[in-house]
């Protein structure tokens, strides 16, 4: 058969037209099992005896030809019967399968001539496009590739899960929670959904919710990142750039992540020169428990003067950003932060 969207999937559910057989995979693993969730729920009627016709299996342990003969069972007291056979893995080599390559046969025969009355869902963790076992699945099926959800696919996603819990957030702090978030929609659903509760009465997210509320998963990178800087190591602090914006980041929060970290390191370090012991230093500069000995080793090292000119420059280049010098939007932005990193690597 053929891929289809995430939304031609919706389309499909929402007017009952379903395939005969699905398979859904990919890295987002949660919408993939929210899809998989609805396509079950709106496959029965209303009336239909859903516990007598729902198989829902892994295939780890069990034979494809026993899970296929219950979709061609007739079903009992309902419009159709659905087999949900979890697990299923085609890997580059074969001794990792789960789905295996005696079923060739099974599985071409299956999808050959599909039941009329069920839909057989093949909810797959890897798939790889190169076996024999791969395209004779996806011939015969509808598949749906979960991919990760770049930016603007997360900030959708997120206004999806606010409306579900019929709670505002406006466009600065969606941003903010996507940016504080990263790319784990499983993650971003449950953030919504405790900020939702937060929230009441009113029903409106703010920033200072998200702040207090929702831990940062980019901060181990950007830490990393600014380790990279004060330590000169350019290549790996290019490399760690290039992930938090592929991933997504937007360069003036990066900015700000990174300026956060260096007055901090500016703050331990005064407190340092003024005797302080390191467990005061520790509850002053609020930094994550895994992260402290090379927080405080980075600030015993770099010097005040690196500090205030890395700054300096972060200041000129959040300036730059907001004009659009060197070109506006997202690439004049990005080659702004990959000047300044570069730079910044190489300070004395």
């Amino acid at each position: 058969m053929a891929e289809i969207s995430k939304d031609e999937l919706r389309k499909q559910i929402r007017s009952r037209s379903f395939a005969p057989v699905y398979v859904l995979f990919g890295a987002e693993t949660y919408l993939r099992d929210a899809a998989l969730k609805t396509i079950v729920k709106f496959a029965f009627e209303e009336n239909d005896l859903r516990d007598f016709n729902e198989t829902d299996v892994s295939i780890v342990g069990g034979e494809l030809r026993d899970l296929l003969a219950a979709a061609q069972q007739l079903p009992m007291m309902s419009s159709r019967r659905v087999v949900v056979i979890r697990d299923v893995s085609i890997a580059s080599s074969a001794a990792s399968d789960t789905l295996k390559e005696a079923d060739e046969e099974t599985l071409a025969a299956y999808l050959k001539d599909p039941s009329p009355t069920a839909i057989v869902i093949f909810v797959v963790d890897e798939l790889n496009g190169n076996r024999k076992l791969s395209k004779i699945l996806k011939a015969g099926a509808v598949w749906i590739d979960f991919k990760t959800l770049d930016h603007a696919g997360m900030l959708a996603q997120a206004r999806r899960f606010a409306a579900d819990e019929s709670v505002d957030i406006g466009e600065t702090e969606l941003r903010l929670l996507v940016d504080t978030v990263g790319d784990n929609v499983r993650r971003l659903h449950n953030e919504v959904v405790k900020l939702a509760t937060a929230a009441l009465p009113e029903k409106r997210i703010t920033s200072e919710m998200i702040g207090s509320l929702v831990g940062n998963s980019r901060l181990v990178e950007n830490f990393a990142l600014t380790g990279n800087l004060l330590s000169g190591n350019k290549i790996g602090a290019m490399r760690t750039m290039k992930k938090i914006l592929d991933d997504g980041g937007e360069p003036l929060a990066i900015l700000g992540l990174i300026g956060s970290n260096l007055r901090k390191i500016m703050m331990a370090k005064d407190m340092m020169e003024k005797g302080a012991d390191t467990r005061t230093i520790e509850n002053t500069i609020k930094v994550r428990m895994s992260d402290r000995e090379a927080f405080l080793a980075a600030a015993r090292r770099t010097r005040v003067s690196k500090i205030h000119r890395a700054i300096n420059r972060i200041a000129e280049t959040d300036l730059a950003i907001k004009t659009s010098l060197s070109g506006g939007g997202t690439h004049g932005s990005r080659r702004q932060i990959e000047m300044l990193v570069s730079e910044l690597a190489l300070l004395n």
